[in-house]
């Protein structure tokens, strides 16, 4: 911290020899105190554990920033998806996070894995202003998974941007996944 108050200060020193009235004496870098009315409650909660996962948290690029029901999700398309697979009595993980270790460590959060019939989905929500990465990019992310035998299913966030368009991208992702439950017979 000290290292940086004195960059901080040469730096505006120098902006101030244009100024030969102007001088600066110190630079001080404090935390400034807020007030908050609700603060034993949530240092109560954060003592006891309440809102701890590890869900939505390896892209630090990108944090999972809003949430529904306790989890954590990037955009709101995945928060109707959720909703519309929940509705659907679908097992499945939002925002999970996968490792694989080794000398090819890993660490991938997929939008979705969903497990049924014996088989394990992982959806893909692409294209909307939350998720930075590009097509190729987010296909390298999944063939950790695809290569133990997780189907891997993309749609667009367009798709499932109210809860009536989720729940029609819902049941065509789990048509999709009874396609590939026959296909395995």
């Amino acid at each position: 911290m000290e290292r940086i108050e004195k960059d901080i200060f040469a730096k505006a020193k120098s902006l101030l020899r244009a100024y030969p009235k102007k001088d600066i004496g110190l630079v001080q870098i404090t935390a400034e105190l807020a007030t908050d009315p609700s603060w034993r409650e949530k240092a109560k909660a954060w003592v006891d554990g309440k809102y701890i996962n590890n869900q939505g948290r390896v892209r630090s690029d990108n944090i999972a920033s809003l949430q529904s029901d306790g989890l954590l999700f990037r955009s709101q398309s995945e928060i109707h998806l959720y909703n519309a697979l929940k509705a659907a009595g679908v097992s499945f993980a939002p925002l999970p996070v996968f490792v694989r270790g080794g000398q090819t460590y890993q660490r991938i959060e997929p939008d979705f894995v969903i497990l049924k019939d014996g088989l394990i989905l992982v959806v893909e929500v692409d294209g909307d202003t939350v998720h930075h990465e590009t097509p190729v990019e987010a296909h390298a992310r999944t063939p950790m998974l695809a290569h133990e035998g997780a189907h891997i299913e993309r749609v667009r966030a367009a798709e499932c941007e109210t809860p009536e368009k989720a729940k029609l991208c819902a049941q065509k992702v789990l048509t999709a996944l009874s396609k590939l439950k026959a296909s395995h017979k």
